[in-house]
């Protein structure tokens, strides 16, 4: 009868098998959406996950500008950003960016600040893509759909 190993097994770049997840992001709830998202770009949900190792899944979000925030966190939540210059400090908050150019910024921001900084980090959040609308051109790499909505009723916004 063979013995448990007391080892574990660390896995190498060459043997990580990458999938692709396609989530709808209409009427999820920011923070916990992130938090999903960041687990599935670390790896932290595969057997073999390896901290070291960009072991990590490509994740599509549909619909990025309409997740949501819960109770009154959309009119609160504030942004700072610096100029570089003194008194520079800017800030906008979260209704503000929603309705903006750019609405996609606000889940990215928060899935990025959930991954950890260096270059382990910036090439795992390479594998998020984000889309305002319906449409990805990622049909080819056949990405599964991945509901978010039913995990946990929390992780929808009730109207």
């Amino acid at each position: 009868m063979k013995a448990l190993s007391k080892t574990t097994r660390s896995i190498k770049p060459a043997e990580v098998e990458k999938k692709w997840h396609v989530i709808d992001a209409e009427g999820l709830v920011v923070g916990r959406l992130a938090s999903i998202i960041a687990n599935i770009l670390r790896g932290k949900h595969k057997p073999s996950y390896t901290p070291h190792v960009d072991c990590g899944d490509h994740v599509i979000v549909l619909n990025a500008d309409k997740v949501q925030f819960t109770g009154g966190k959309a009119g609160k939540k504030v942004y700072y950003k610096h100029t570089g210059y003194p008194g520079g400090l800017k800030e906008v908050t979260a209704d503000k960016v929603l309705a903006g150019r750019f609405p996609e910024r606000v889940l990215e921001k928060a899935v990025e600040r959930m991954i950890p900084t260096g270059p382990l980090g910036r090439a795992q959040m390479k594998a998020l893509h984000l889309y305002n609308g319906t449409e990805h051109p990622h049909d080819g790499q056949k990405p599964e759909v991945l509901d978010v909505a039913s995990m946990n009723r929390k992780n929808k916004v009730s109207a």
